[in-house]
């Protein structure tokens, strides 16, 4: 059992990170708080989709070419010359040797929605204050009830 959480040691950390979060979301009565725990929450789902983008022993994929030493002269004949090379390459690469990066292109999307998000939510609780007086979900609803 332990070799089990010892060679699964990542994905631990993700799921304690994410219950972290989701506690800090469902049980915190600050909004600042359940902000915070979203951050947390957005943070290890990233981490998880960064590690299953890696593998081991992999290398980043990019085609190492080194031209022939001579000018082309034009952009053309090196777009040319580009493509063809990729394509003469790309029968004789393997596949496995190479890390998948769309995990980590997704994730920085992940990042910029993230921030943009939290922006967003920061601003709200700004104008919650505000209005209401309080951050605290309880006195805010007790407030608008009244």
């Amino acid at each position: 059992m332990l070799d089990l959480i010892i060679a699964k040691f990542n994905y631990w950390v993700y799921i304690v990170l994410m219950m972290i979060g989701l506690y800090a979301m469902i049980a915190k009565n600050n909004y600042i708080k359940k902000l915070i725990g979203m951050t947390i929450f957005q943070t290890a789902i990233m981490l998880f989709y960064v590690s299953i983008g890696a593998k081991q022993g992999a290398t980043i994929p990019i085609i190492d070419h080194h031209g022939d030493g001579g000018d082309h002269g034009e952009a053309a004949e090196a777009v040319g010359h580009a493509v063809e090379t990729a394509a003469h390459a790309a029968g004789s690469l393997d596949p496995d040797a190479y890390v998948n990066p769309l995990p980590h292109v997704l994730m920085l999307t992940a990042i910029v929605v993230g921030v943009a998000t939290l922006g967003v939510a920061m601003a709200v609780v700004q104008k919650i204050h505000d209005q209401y007086g309080s951050i605290e979900e309880d006195e805010v609803l007790k407030r608008i009830k009244l």
